[in-house]
């Protein structure tokens, strides 16, 4: 127990906090109470004193993967916790620990600055390192549970902090163990493993295309071509609301692929686990008719059709109509479903 000499300092508490500014969508949101969680430590105490008054609570991270309602009832809880060091190192791997709070992109900058690749394929994604192994991130071919040591945080249901290693994670395609048990844990450290013996991954197509000619490029010229990419598909967050890819690759059976494909000869697909393809969201929807159109305040934007935009004035109701009349569109043409990627708060 903490003596009042070694007491954290209190978390800070913020009543009716505007979270328009802390969402890459743009959305007017309110919380009822809003707690910035700087150290680890302040934890227990603010969840303590959440269960005292038997609120309702969240956490918030850097807003980029979620779609806020106007007012945030209860608590919400933002974690800023930064910090990153280098725990140990020897011949075949470095391991990593990072604060929940630190920018995912700067994180990942960081590493090379540190002649540590291997995460170069992830940049440019918006968000924190806390939130990122929740929705287990993902692009070109690389996934964030490649790289993970383990993760530490603090479980609500035990009132205790805990450390999962990369196994008990339960990683799998957008998902992991925590977004499996929503409002259990709280993450404030991740802990990575980034091998030594690296090799560039660019196999996705616009890599490989960008490197048609330079098929060793090293992990700076990697990092720069994803950034490039990024920038030219995706709209910048700060010019026009969005919170990047919208809606999963839908992953089916090889036999559904084939029919689908007998119907459909462009179908952009790629390999997945045994027996099954992952298929392009982004060219169902453009085959529907979505990319670039308007529905009121929102839209899909010009340059993906997996991103959806907020023009200005649009709400958590206007998106999620939209996301609606596209998912109807595209199981009605394809026979598909397409989940959606965001956290709905």
């Amino acid at each position: 127990m903490n003596s009042p000499q070694n007491a954290p300092i209190p978390a800070k508490l913020t009543p009716n906090l505007g979270l328009k500014d802390r969402n890459t969508f743009g959305l007017d949101a309110v919380a009822d109470f809003a707690y910035d969680i700087t150290a680890a430590d302040q934890v227990p105490g603010v969840t303590g004193n959440i269960a005292e008054k038997n609120l309702a609570w969240r956490v918030l991270g850097g807003g980029s993967n979620v779609i806020l309602p106007s007012v945030l009832p209860g608590a919400t809880l933002l974690i800023n916790i930064t910090g990153q060091e280098i725990l140990s190192s020897d011949q075949t791997h470095t391991l990593i620990a990072v604060g929940a709070g630190v920018n995912w992109h700067e994180f990942v900058a960081w590493t090379l600055e540190n002649n540590l690749p291997g995460l170069e394929n992830l940049a440019l994604i918006p968000g924190t390192v806390g939130a990122a192994p929740i929705q287990n991130i993902g692009a070109y071919g690389v996934e964030i549970a490649d790289y993970i040591e383990s993760i530490e945080a603090f479980d609500a249901k035990t009132h205790a902090f805990v450390t999962l290693p990369k196994e008990a994670c339960q990683f799998a395609y957008r998902d992991s163990y925590f977004k499996q048990n929503p409002h259990r844990f709280i993450v404030t450290k991740v802990v990575f493993r980034i091998p030594k013996n690296w090799e560039a991954r660019i196999h996705y197509a616009d890599l490989a295309k960008q490197f048609a000619n330079n098929p060793h490029p090293s992990a700076e010229e990697v990092f720069l071509a994803v950034c490039k990419i990024r920038t030219h598909k995706l709209p910048d967050p700060k010019v026009i609301g969005n919170a990047g890819s919208f809606f999963q690759n839908p992953v089916i059976p090889n036999e559904q692929y084939e029919t689908l494909l007998q119907k459909h000869a462009g179908l952009v697909s790629y390999p997945d686990s045994p027996g099954k393809r992952k298929l392009a969201a982004g060219w169902l929807i453009d085959q529907c008719g979505f990319k670039g159109q308007r529905m009121g305040e929102v839209g899909v934007y010009e340059n993906q059709a997996l991103v959806l935009v907020n023009h200005g004035k649009g709400t958590a109701q206007d998106i999620l109509g939209l996301a609606k009349c596209i998912q109807d569109k595209v199981r009605k043409e394809f026979g598909v479903s397409l989940e959606i990627e965001p956290n709905i708060f």
